[in-house]
């Protein structure tokens, strides 16, 4: 779908969002990555069938002031607007943040004026968000990474929260956590929740094992805000697995693929429904 901006390791696209643009074609947001520029921008593409892309938007690093980006967040807002939400690396440190920009059009997301939302704080780096507007209000699920150990900040933990408007938020609790002793002991990075409260998860086991995360799933155990691992396993090995369902009962996949020479590629595929 996206291929990698080059061959061997730190060369990834992908840590895709993507949803429906509500007139019979998607928009997908994605992060690209090189060895020279870390996270150097977030890519916003419209496309009409959900494969072949158009770039409208380039947002780098420099717009941000940040060392690197991760994984974008795409919202439809009420108004019929689009948010996005940007993972920004605060430079010379571990600590990251998560930035919020309006447009009227995914286009105009390059120009948009960006706010902290998620600042996290000398104790925690908050980055690669998933955000679910529903009747109720906002829900985020954020991948947080603790800071009190250095050499250690790569170990990382999913906590919940809610907001009446998504730009303030309240914290929760957390939603899921790594296993001691199973193949996500390292940490949950939550990537995707579907309106039914399953969710898909990045998890590794070790620190040696970061950039290879697999996705395993998860369930709800109490309302939106805790989570429970299912299996002993992961069942894929790709990261930063989207979920969006489809009118037909099916489900769209974006998900970021790892090469044999150590890239990754940006990947879709339709999952139809049962019959």
């Amino acid at each position: 779908m996206v291929p990698a901006p080059g061959r061997g390791p730190g060369n990834w696209v992908g840590a895709p969002s993507a949803l429906p643009d509500g007139a019979d074609g998607w928009v997908i947001a994605y992060r690209v990555r090189t060895p020279a520029t870390r996270g150097g921008s977030v890519v916003v593409a419209t496309s009409p069938d959900g494969e072949q892309l158009s770039t409208v938007a380039t947002l780098s690093q420099d717009r941000f002031g940040a060392e690197s980006l991760e994984r974008p967040a795409l919202v439809r807002l009420p108004d019929g607007g689009w948010r996005l939400y940007v993972s920004c690396a605060t430079p010379g440190t571990k600590h990251w943040r998560i930035d919020a920009l309006d447009a009227a059009e995914p286009a105009a997301l390059g120009d948009a004026e960006a706010h902290t939302v998620f600042p996290g704080d000398e104790h925690l780096g908050v980055k690669d968000p998933v955000i679910r507007p529903t009747a109720d209000g906002w829900q985020a699920w954020i991948c947080c990474h603790p800071l009190d150990v250095p050499g250690a900040e790569d170990r990382m933990h999913t906590r919940f929260a809610i907001s009446s408007d998504g730009l303030s938020w309240s914290w929760r609790g957390l939603a899921l956590s790594g296993r001691p002793g199973f193949w996500d002991a390292r940490g949950a990075r939550v990537t995707a929740v579907l309106p039914d409260g399953r969710a898909a998860y990045d998890g590794r086991a070790t620190a040696e094992e970061n950039f290879s995360e697999r996705t395993g799933l998860a369930v709800p155990s109490r309302g939106a805000e805790l989570l429970a691992a299912q299996g002993d396993a992961p069942v894929a090995d790709v990261r930063y697995l989207d979920v969006v369902p489809l009118d037909d009962g099916g489900y769209r996949l974006y998900y970021e693929a790892p090469l044999a020479d150590g890239s990754h590629e940006l990947r879709t595929a339709v999952v139809p429904p049962r019959s």
